[in-house]
């Protein structure tokens, strides 16, 4: 029986997540399978992936034939490697200590990388965040200033209106006087 590591699609038109299972190569991709041994949910951002290590190696190493996305996954995960070191091993070049050891290196160094590149996503999002508070600041001290000067234009007028009615009033006033009959 040739038995295939392959990805089993579900969820919803638009939204697929992807179980990783070990199925007979005749058998249909969403049918009947053998074992599950994790999950790919490629709608995360980074793309979510569960994976029993230990499984997908035995897997591997009894002649299980992953799909070129599968073996991606697997490789990423360091399944591949692995099952590279342990070929080395039974080859007698060099001991499982000094596999585990290289492996270890391996998984060190990924994560070294994966949290710088998280680190300068950080940055940069920081960076545009400031930029867009300091976009938006500017933004409200020229709208600031608008609203400022049309009040102050705005009161210049009233002033100035307040000041004609003023004039006008003073000007009735001296000029009413002068009509009434002197007694």
């Amino acid at each position: 029986m040739a038995t295939k590591i392959r990805l089993q699609r579900h969820g919803r038109k638009g939204y697929a997540y992807y179980p990783i299972v070990i199925a007979d190569s005749r058998a249909p991709r969403d049918g009947r399978f053998i074992e599950r041994i994790g999950s790919y949910n490629p709608n995360t951002n980074p793309a979510t992936i569960s994976l029993d290590f230990d499984r997908a190696l035995y897997w591997v190493e009894v002649g299980a034939q992953p799909t070129d996305t599968v073996r991606s996954i697997l490789s990423k995960e360091g399944v591949m490697l692995m099952k590279h070191l342990r070929g080395g091993v039974k080859k007698g070049a060099f001991t499982m200590e000094e596999a585990q050891r290289r492996f270890d290196a391996w998984k060190a160094d990924r994560t070294k990388v994966a949290n710088a590149a998280q680190a300068k996503k950080d940055a940069a999002a920081a960076e545009d965040a400031k930029k867009r508070f300091e976009a938006e600041v500017e933004k409200n001290r020229q709208k600031g200033e608008e609203v400022a000067k049309k009040k102050a234009e705005k009161l210049a007028a009233e002033e100035a209106a307040a000041k004609e009615a003023l004039a006008a009033e003073v000007a009735e006033t001296e000029e009413a006087p002068a009509e009434t009959p002197a007694e």
